[in-house]
């Protein structure tokens, strides 16, 4: 999609990515670079006995996937540089469980003009593999770019 046809494509269904796993080790990671070792991420044997029956993948870690997996659903054709200009909502609805696999399912919400380019929002909805509720939804705000 073009920019000029993002504003005719608002509350058009964007697509979703292929399904990817969360593995404890991609747990240990944003553990480590966040310094968030709760037990419930990092501690297999303790989370067993918790409320999720093992470890879960922190909301932020699910939240910061959304970039990737969008690459993999929208690529708009003309754009020199895009950016991630913020968040409306966010929310977690459901754990994502280690060893769950997840993907990201894509709606435009809204296409506003800005110099040199455009600004809008996407929903943005983490599915969990097997799961009713999905792990993240949220409106994240962009701008991109024209040449």
């Amino acid at each position: 999609m073009k920019l000029a046809e993002m504003k005719d494509n608002v509350g058009a269904d964007l697509g979703s990515s292929g399904w990817h796993e969360i593995t404890q080790d991609r747990i240990n990671e944003f553990a480590a670079a966040t310094e968030d070792h709760q037990w419930i991420h990092v501690d297999p044997e303790m989370a067993a006995q918790g409320p999720f029956g093992t470890t879960i993948a922190h909301g932020y870690l699910t939240l910061s996937l959304i970039p990737w997996l969008m690459s993999e659903v929208w690529r708009p054709e003309d754009v020199v540089m895009g950016i991630n200009y913020g968040l409306n909502k966010v929310r977690f609805p459901s754990p994502v469980p280690s060893g769950s696999r997840v993907r990201l399912h894509a709606k435009l919400l809204s296409v506003d003009e800005i110099a040199n380019g455009v600004q809008g929002v996407v929903q943005a909805t983490i599915e969990v593999e097997g799961k009713d509720k999905p792990g993240c939804v949220a409106e994240t705000v962009f701008r991109f770019y024209a040449a």
